[in-house]
């Protein structure tokens, strides 16, 4: 695989990129940006290749499965156009390409596509080697090009809405977070998840600790137990909690792979010496503010906050738009991205 990370754009491909995106900006709004997806080994990737194909602001010019053993007859595909890696990374006219490979593929199929000059779409977990992150951060800012993690809730207006609440004092001094998101996983996912010992922390407690980092920041010690406790004999990390320590808060985040109905038993969990902001489930997203004293927008005591619909993927394409269209600025900077996969590695024993 060396050689492929080690590919360049030519004068001439990079030339005809630069022009693509000065004619994509001109035209604002009225200019379709062409993305593919590469690899269809992830979860999400048949959910994303629908809300890519659905949105307007996008032309879906196909899907790259460089692996002849992932199945391509998932409903989510049918009628699309395959690509092979050469036209994926080469058409300068590609300007996005969202990477929805295994997580074990996906670093290195990131990089090949910030060397080709392209604004990625990278799914979580962002690969389990911190200094290949790195690179592939560093080299898309040196090529001017942003990298966005498929972290889900980032968008979610719950989420948004407790750690809103916290960061403008409106729970008071926040000394505590608490995050819940198991599922129960099939024997399939489970081979999957034991080539990594994280195993389901690493799977979904990354979801979790992007928020706390978003919240919190960086944390000064973290500490991981990873058990496995089923009657399964394959070693898999199935039932895990990390503890992560800051200068007057503490933060919990429990995964477990047994739980029937485990969505809805989500939990986002934010606590403070003025109250607590909780959003259990997920979906269908439900925000309670529990406040001592009136702050913000909310009264006293126990409230069911008004939320807008749930988003979906769409919220994290519509940015990556306007990124690529305007040149905005993305919400997550690199180094969050870095810390969050940083604590996500040691509490999984990884790093």
């Amino acid at each position: 695989m060396g050689s492929k990370l080690d590919l360049q754009v030519s004068r001439r491909e990079f030339c005809l990129a630069s022009a693509a995106q000065s004619l994509l900006r001109s035209e604002g709004s009225e200019r379709r940006i062409r993305v593919a997806v590469l690899g269809t080994g992830h979860a999400h990737a048949p959910s994303k290749v629908a809300t890519l194909r659905a949105m307007p602001e996008f032309e879906f010019s196909g899907i790259c499965e460089p692996d002849s053993s992932e199945p391509r007859g998932k409903k989510a595909f049918e009628g699309v156009r395959w690509l092979s890696m050469k036209e994926t990374l080469e058409d300068p006219f590609i300007q996005f390409i969202a990477v929805e490979s295994r997580v074990q593929e996906n670093l290195g199929y990131a990089q090949m596509a910030v060397d080709a000059g392209k604004f990625v779409h990278l799914d979580k977990a962002p690969g389990r080697d911190l200094g290949k992150l790195k690179k592939l951060l560093t080299d898309a800012a040196h090529r001017k090009r942003v990298v966005q993690m498929g972290y889900d809730w980032r968008y979610h207006p719950g989420m948004q809405a407790a750690i809103e609440a916290a960061k403008k004092g409106w729970l008071g001094d926040v000394y505590g977070l608490r995050a819940t998101i198991n599922k129960p996983i099939s024997l399939e996912e489970r081979i999957q998840l034991a080539k990594f010992r994280g195993g389901i922390m690493f799977e979904l407690g990354c979801h979790m600790i992007d928020r706390m980092v978003d919240l919190l920041g960086k944390p000064k010690r973290t500490s991981g137990f990873l058990h496995h406790d089923s009657r399964i004999q394959d070693g898999l990390a199935d039932n895990t909690l990390a503890v992560f320590e800051y200068d007057h808060a503490l933060a919990e985040i429990y995964v477990a792979a047994h739980q029937p109905n485990g969505g809805s038993y989500r939990t986002f969990e934010v606590l403070g010496t003025n109250g607590t902001a909780t959003v259990r489930p997920f979906s269908p997203q439900r925000l309670e503010v529990d406040l001592r004293e009136a702050a913000g927008p909310y009264k006293p005591g126990r409230q069911q906050a008004e939320l807008p619909s749930e988003p979906g993927y769409r919220p994290a394409f519509l940015e990556m738009a306007r990124i690529i269209r305007e040149g905005a600025a993305p919400s997550y900077a690199p180094e969050h991205d870095m810390i969050a996969q940083e604590a996500l590695l040691t509490a999984c024993h990884m790093l």
